[in-house]
């Protein structure tokens, strides 16, 4: 059973999400501010996070920057209806989806299940790996660890989110080949879950910083301006 952890100031919002939640199988801990919900999170972290970004005490992109120093935790934001700013600003920041309110709550079971399907996929199925033939993918200076969900460019380990994992994955798996945006919301995201191009765009963003990070130099995500990106293996 996963366990979610839904944070907002809103008490309408965590009655009926979590009554949702766990009708469908989920154990769903609630909090009204993002203080509250570091606070616990410093204890034992959930498997994945919903998050709205107003809040009192901790606002959501504060919470999301505490967390991303010490997890890669899914998170999911619940944005108001005009705030496109703090969506790009928080998918750039390291969430992994959000959710316009006021939202069908069958559509945010649909994300956070296909957020924890994802999950899964970086990792592979334990019973099948346990004889140590998981497969590293290497590209270069790229190193990739599924099982592990582990990243390193130049020997130096870059931490990712699931979303970006699988981004980077599917454009390293075929170096020079080109993925269109449409390919990579297929990568990242189930079909029956609808994104927009600027989501894909902001991943790519995150990513090629957190990479940029490790080595200044990094240049193998190269963008084709009006049809998508493509890894050139260094």
């Amino acid at each position: 059973m996963s366990k979610i952890a839904l944070v907002d100031d809103d008490r309408n919002i965590l009655t009926s999400v979590s009554m949702t939640l766990e009708a469908e199988g989920f154990e769903v801990e609630t909090y009204n501010d993002g203080q509250a919900a570091l606070d616990a999170f410093n204890k034992k972290l959930p498997d994945m996070a919903v998050l709205d970004i107003k809040m009192p005490r901790m606002d959501g992109m504060d919470l999301l920057q505490r967390l991303r120093q010490k997890t890669q935790m899914p998170v999911i934001f619940l944005t108001s209806k005009d705030d496109e700013i703090d969506e790009v600003l928080g998918l750039r920041m390291g969430a992994d989806d959000y959710v316009k309110k006021p939202f069908s709550q069958r559509l945010l079971v649909e994300r956070i299940r296909a957020l924890l399907r994802r999950q899964e996929a970086t990792t592979g199925d334990a019973t099948t790996a346990s004889t140590g033939d998981a497969k590293v993918m290497e590209r270069g200076d790229l190193r990739m660890d599924p099982l592990r969900h582990a990243v390193s460019w130049k020997g130096s380990d870059v931490s990712l989110t699931v979303t970006e994992f699988l981004l980077l994955q599917a454009l390293a798996q075929r170096p020079g080949f080109v993925k269109s945006r449409d390919q990579l919301m297929d990568v990242a995201y189930d079909d029956q879950v609808y994104v927009d191009d600027r989501t894909i765009d902001s991943h790519i963003k995150r990513l090629r910083k957190k990479m940029r990070a490790a080595d200044p130099e990094f240049s193998a995500i190269e963008t084709l301006y009006g049809i998508g990106y493509r890894y050139n293996e260094e």
